[in-house]
């Protein structure tokens, strides 16, 4: 029997969820369980672990632990105290009062003892309210093992959720790492910069006249919107009303329940007033009505659970609405969409597809924004440096994305580095005999032509066996930049292409900002003598070098 070995039932690849049975010493630990069903395990034989452990209350890690707990009903199922009042929450249609009463909840920062020489540990992550990241120990007479499992995870501070305390976790060694690559090795902005960019686009809209609406999760994203609404400046005080649907209030209601879970800043704000239901205070935030008023006023704000059919919520009044969808759900519903396998994210597809004559008549328009909840490229690499693992492991994300993160050679020459499947077995050896398995291929090499219409590249044919090939040669449009002496090539999205297709709705030709700017080049300002040179810029931001487009114009002529 192998010490150290790690059995994935699921790896958070498309929608099957996270699902993992770690195999330490003489013990079977369940990390998980976000299956969509539980097929595959033996559910006529005794229990497939001896312990479960759920770091958090996200569908596709914790909706099949209530079937888990039915089937094998002595099985010692564990989670933090805030998760097991927010995991309910996967199942709406039935009562269970005092939140996941079949989970035992475990302290932040103290080993228990789980069963002889085996022991876990807590730590928050970050991401969600009473999301945790576990480190596992068990102790044999000669030797100590250990692996740290992230769940998914975020280094930054959140509205809700404070970042993951990297300075406590540095140095740990552990001989294996599990962890989360959701973003691969894309870097995001920081996120303040996210939120500013985000109040900064609801603003435009709510003062161009038109209502807004933000499709969400039941948790997670939705109250994150709302205390962003509550506490920015552009919204503070404003007389502006947001709506918020059933399933995402219900939701808020149990948020209220964790009080003293939340950061202290959060906790300081509830004495002064209301989290979430105030309708004294501005902006205003109440319950959507289920008869709904002939008009929601304006301006308006409706947050509505992103699987139900809110399409008429598009239709509600007589002004223009703006769909506001996150990066990773416009996404997911564009590869659904192309992939008709993919049942994670048809819900959100088919109530969009209701509303095509609304497209068409431009009585409603899709945006998208950034708000993320997972740590980046940077992060992830950073926590990999600080724990110095011997083993990693890299779940939770598109295989392509993972394999970025495996291809990334300061990783290679450190870390023993594997990327899992399902029904796989990963063995974890402690001595100086394992081989690191080849690097994925992710360079490819084309070539150049100068011809008199100008430069052609010409690309090898395997460039489409990746998925995100679809994405690209859905446009055919790319952004090319000089970076030193590289030039960087950069596909331009469905989403990118309606943000320049889209005039922010306030700003006109006389307006000094960068859309009107001879020298913005959506997204990047293309001014040598602006501090913002090279750097992608809002539409409606502005610098002293404006230079408008028709100057521009008269001085090329």
């Amino acid at each position: 029997m192998s010490v150290l070995s790690c059995l994935p039932y699921g790896v958070g690849h498309a929608d099957e969820g996270i699902c993992l049975q770690l195999q330490i010493g003489p013990y079977r630990i369940m990390l998980d369980c976000g299956l969509n069903t539980l097929e595959a395990l033996d559910c006529e034989a005794p229990a497939p672990v001896d312990f479960v452990f759920c770091t958090h209350a996200d569908p596709d890690h914790g909706r099949s632990l209530l079937e888990l707990h039915r089937l094998w009903p002595s099985l010692p199922i564990y989670c933090s105290e805030a998760t097991a009042d927010l995991l309910p929450l996967n199942w709406p249609s039935i009562s269970l009062p005092n939140g996941a009463e079949f989970c035992q909840q475990l302290p932040w920062r103290q080993s228990v003892e789980l069963a002889q020489g085996l022991t876990a540990k807590l730590w928050p992550a970050g991401h969600l309210p009473g999301a945790a990241c576990v480190l596992i120990t068990y102790t044999a007479a000669d030797q100590t093992y250990s692996v740290f499992y992230t769940g998914d995870f975020f280094l930054s501070n959140s509205r809700l959720a404070e970042g993951l305390p990297l300075d406590e976790l540095r140095g740990l060694k552990p001989d294996a790492l599990i962890v989360e690559g959701t973003q691969g090795t894309a870097r995001q902005p920081h996120r303040r910069q996210q939120e500013n960019r985000l109040a900064d686009q609801l603003n435009q809209v709510l003062a161009a006249g038109q209502n807004i609406l933000l499709p969400v999760p039941l948790m997670g994203l939705g109250q994150e919107l709302l205390m962003l609404l509550r506490s920015h400046h552009h919204f503070t005080g404003r007389d502006v009303t947001v709506w918020v649907d059933g399933w995402v209030a219900d939701a808020c209601d149990i948020y209220l329940e964790l009080l003293p879970h939340l950061p202290s800043n959060v906790q300081n704000f509830a004495r002064h007033q209301p989290l979430f239901w105030d309708d004294r205070i501005l902006p205003r935030i109440q319950r959507l009505p289920r008869e709904l008023p002939e008009d929601p006023g304006h301006p308006a704000i409706v947050i509505g659970y992103q699987n139900a059919d809110i399409s008429s919520l598009a239709r509600w009044g007589h002004r223009p609405w703006r769909i506001f969808l996150p990066d990773d759900l416009a996404n997911s519903v564009v590869n659904a969409g192309l992939d008709q396998e993919d049942a994670q994210y048809q819900p959100t597809l088919e109530w969009l597809e209701h509303l095509s004559t609304e497209f068409e008549k431009g009585q409603a328009v899709l945006e998208t924004y950034l708000l993320s909840a997972h740590s980046d490229g940077t992060g992830t690499t950073q926590l990999i440096h600080n724990l110095r693992p011997h083993h990693v492991l890299f779940v939770h994300g598109s295989p392509n994305f993972l394999a970025d993160l495996a291809s990334l050679e300061d990783l290679q020459s450190r870390y023993k580095l594997h990327l899992p499947s399902a029904n796989q077995t990963v063995e974890l050896p402690l001595g100086d005999t394992f081989l690191q398995p080849a690097a994925p291929d992710t360079i490819f090499e084309g070539e150049v032509a100068d011809t008199e219409d100008g430069p052609i590249m010409s690309l090898p044919p395997e460039m489409r066996d990746d998925p995100r090939w679809n994405r690209l040669a859905d446009t055919g449009v790319v952004q090319v930049r000089w970076q030193g002496n590289d030039l960087i090539i950069r596909g331009v999205s469905q989403q990118t292409l309606m943000r320049q297709s889209n005039a922010p709705a306030t700003l006109n030709a006389s307006v000094q900002c960068c859309f009107n700017c001879a020298y913005w080049q959506q997204p990047r300002c293309n001014n040598s003598a602006s501090p913002m040179y090279n750097f992608p810029v809002a539409a409606e931001g502005y610098c002293p070098e404006f230079l408008s487009k028709s100057t521009g114009q008269e001085r090329a002529g």
